[in-house]
């Protein structure tokens, strides 16, 4: 441990482990300790955590909700791109980290920290997102990260030094699951989720019902965007962060987004876990299908060959990163043009586009009827072939 380190700003959400983490940087280090609880929509009771962070030690608490820059400044940039990881995955969790960390950083400035922490383990991805973005936004601070440092070795050995500190903490060890939940989703990892055969238990669900108790009749919706951000939905004008909430309520009623799959950590092993995202991917199906009519081919082939790279950087911790930001601006123009509506039917998990329009739609029905048409000549496109095939004929003389 570091003698120079005199303050710290911890990431704090009031549960198990950052209550210990929290005494225990104080007590091992022997400086002051500042906590962040940032409410990104995690739909938690935050009113108390600062009382509780103070009497657990910090000698500051920051409680503050960002739930609109985290869905403007985050979630939308990154829905532009269209970014997946691994096919599927919508990243719910790695866009969040990036935002955690530029207000850890901004405290710690603000109150003459030497160094940020954070409660991640050693085995996931959310030590690397914290201080890779530590690092791009101020290589001067260090990070303290108990999970590689102290004695503790599982949850129960946190549990102990609750009580040994007189640390009150409502998790027990019958907590099933690992949950990170904010706008974008829920997920849940542990519990019979270690084993990739067993089927998720009736608790892992947060935001979104079982297909079996959805409603029976689909529900129409419209989402219109402008420059490939959504801004209304059934015509009424939102924020993007009230966006995301109603988003969340329509598909979270008609069971629409949840995912479980295996998928591969940066730091190397296979994990499993299950994802409830539910008004990002209508927001994702939405947006998709404009970009159908709005966007010239050879651009979207361009964009979407981006998508791979942009989501394994959000996915590793690489948001402040000089490649994803030039990425970033590539596909923000590449968006101009889509701008529209999209109407779709949620029914038993699935948002289904029904229907786009756009001021700048590139359709044409007169080029694209089966029917009569003045505009294009078939017989142009015998040529068109020819030339096509010029280059499988191979060494034909």
């Amino acid at each position: 441990m570091s003698k120079d380190i005199k303050k710290v700003v911890l990431a704090y959400s009031g549960g198990l482990d950052t209550s210990v983490i929290l005494a225990w940087i104080k007590e091992h280090y022997q400086c002051e300790v500042v906590t962040l609880t940032a409410d990104l929509g995690q739909g938690e009771e935050l009113d108390g955590i600062d009382e509780k962070a103070l009497a657990t030690g910090a000698v500051k608490a920051y409680v503050e909700d960002l739930q609109e820059e985290f869905a403007r400044d985050f979630i939308f940039p990154m829905f532009r791109s269209g970014a997946i990881y691994e096919g599927r995955y919508l990243l719910g969790t790695s866009i969040a980290r990036p935002l955690i960390t530029k207000r850890l950083v901004e405290i710690a400035h603000a109150e003459g920290a030497q160094a940020v922490a954070h409660g991640a383990t050693g085995k996931g991805n959310d030590q690397v997102r914290f201080e890779l973005a530590t690092t791009a936004l101020d290589p001067s601070l260090k990070t303290i990260a108990p999970w590689r440092e102290w004695d503790l070795k599982s949850r129960s050995d946190c549990l102990r030094f609750a009580k040994a500190h007189g640390i009150e903490t409502p998790i027990s060890h019958g907590k099933l699951y690992s949950c990170d939940r904010n706008l974008l989703h829920c997920s849940f990892e542990g519990g019979e989720l270690e084993d990739p055969w067993n089927a998720p238990g009736d608790l892992a669900y947060a935001m979104c019902v079982s297909l079996e108790d959805a409603p029976n009749e689909s529900e129409t919706i419209t989402i219109d965007f402008e420059k490939g951000d959504a801004v209304a939905i059934d015509g009424e004008k939102m924020t993007p962060g009230e966006i995301m909430i109603k988003l969340n309520e329509l598909g979270g009623k008609h069971g629409i987004g949840r995912l479980d799959m295996v998928e591969n950590r940066f730091v190397g092993m296979k994990s499993r876990g299950v994802y409830e995202t539910p008004g990002g991917t209508i927001l994702y199906a939405a947006h998709r299908d404009l970009e159908g009519i709005t966007m010239d081919r050879e651009l979207m082939s361009v964009r979407d060959g981006l998508i791979p790279r942009y989501a394994e950087m959000v996915y590793n911790g690489f948001w402040y990163s000089p490649e994803r930001e030039a990425i970033q601006a590539f596909i923000d123009k590449s968006q101009e043009h889509v701008t529209g509506t999209v109407r779709l039917k949620l029914y038993k998990g699935h948002a289904i586009p029904t229907g786009r329009k756009s001021p700048f739609s590139l359709y044409r029905a007169d080029l694209a009827t089966f029917e009569e048409d003045d505009v294009y000549n078939q017989a142009d496109a015998a040529g068109f072939i020819k030339l096509q095939g010029l280059r499988l004929r191979g060494f034909e003389k």
